[in-house]
């Protein structure tokens, strides 16, 4: 049985600009499998076309996963702790909650409109089952939405945000946001650079607050 990592993003290495870029027999594996789930969907993929992509031999692949399954829930889970700890990062030198929801916000499409395949994973392929929604979502879309739910109170503790919304519900609306632009993004027949659209989302989600 493949043992997952720890869910502590405290624990991560730093996070690398390109995820699943990398050369090792396991991280050509992740980005395969990235690659044909987008192409076929997970339900269609076979293990045989991720190995043939990955460059290795079908039984290669359970020397480090489980199978299908466990190939998606490594996938969602090593990008959702190396974009938090990629955020943390940018955040932690930044004083003014404006500017750190900007950054955020910034991070948050700029990531994925550098991946169609991984957007195409983490906004289709794995809401296709109540099963993955119910288990990633408890830790991994939580510690997401904690960051942005404090940097909506200390905006508020500075009087720069309204004091009349709860934090939570504020922050659930910004990734509800963010998360349909990456969609609509992803499934748009013109090709745009997404993170380009950030500031001008910032400042939709900004004017609702000030």
């Amino acid at each position: 049985m493949v043992r997952h990592a720890s869910t502590s993003t405290t624990a991560l290495p730093a996070a690398a600009t390109e995820p699943f870029r990398g050369t090792s027999k396991r991280e050509r594996i992740l980005r395969a499998a990235i690659d044909v789930f987008a192409a076929h969907g997970y339900f269609n993929a076979k293990v045989a076309q991720i190995a043939k992509a990955a460059g290795v031999a079908d039984g290669t692949i359970y020397l480090y996963f489980d199978g299908k399954e466990d190939l998606l829930i490594t996938i969602f889970r090593e990008h959702t702790r190396n974009y938090l700890r990629a955020l943390e990062q940018q955040l932690a030198n930044i004083n003014r909650a404006e500017e750190r929801l900007r950054i955020a916000v910034r991070h948050h499409l700029e990531t994925l409109g550098r991946d169609r395949a991984l957007a195409i994973v983490s906004q289709v392929e794995l809401r296709h089952s109540l099963k993955f929604m119910s288990l990633l979502s408890q830790e991994e879309v939580a510690d997401y939405l904690n960051i942005i739910r404090k940097i909506v109170e200390q905006g508020q503790a500075e009087a720069a945000f309204r004091r009349n919304v709860h934090s939570r519900l504020v922050a659930k609306a910004i990734f509800g946001i963010l998360d349909e632009m990456v969609t609509s993004w992803m499934l748009s027949e013109k090709e745009y650079d997404l993170g380009a659209q950030a500031e001008a989302v910032a400042d939709l989600i900004l004017t609702g607050l000030l």
